[in-house]
């Protein structure tokens, strides 16, 4: 089930991300604490954003935020994974865009052959110097076809 979340969810959305984040770039993980994780959902996240949940009978297993033609956050629980939790989340901001940008690290081959798969096609990649990781990273842009 997929439905929009509410700042009452931002915890659990945090929760997803800690989660999800360290499952995937385990070189990375312990960056921030769980304190730091809620408060920027419900700060920065909640406030700028669309947020959405995929749900599954154990709970949220994934969430995404978007906003002003970018994605600035998509994260599946490992154990939703292949589900399609991702899929719909981002087929959620795909509706309601014309045109999308995010970014993901060059390291995370899972995601970026995901977004790939999505019809996203990579259109820079930096050193990492300006992302808070200092992670080499690629931003990615998937445009709606036009119709003839």
């Amino acid at each position: 089930m997929l439905r929009r979340l509410v700042l009452a969810d931002m915890d659990a959305a945090a929760r997803v991300h800690r989660i999800a984040f360290d499952a995937a770039m385990p070189w990375l993980a312990g960056l921030h604490t769980p304190d730091e994780d809620r408060w920027f959902y419900r700060e920065r996240i909640f406030p700028a954003c669309q947020v959405w949940g995929w749900f599954a009978d154990d709970g949220l297993g994934g969430v995404i935020a978007f906003r002003d033609g970018w994605v600035e956050q998509l994260y599946v629980r490992p154990a939703a994974q292949g589900r399609g939790a991702g899929t719909q989340l981002l087929d959620v901001a795909k509706h309601a865009s014309d045109r999308l940008e995010l970014w993901t690290f060059q390291r995370n081959a899972p995601a970026r052959r995901f977004y790939e798969a999505r019809g996203f096609a990579p259109v820079e990649q930096t050193d990492g110097a300006r992302n808070e990781e200092k992670e080499p990273d690629v931003r990615y842009l998937w445009a709606r076809m036009p119709l003839d």
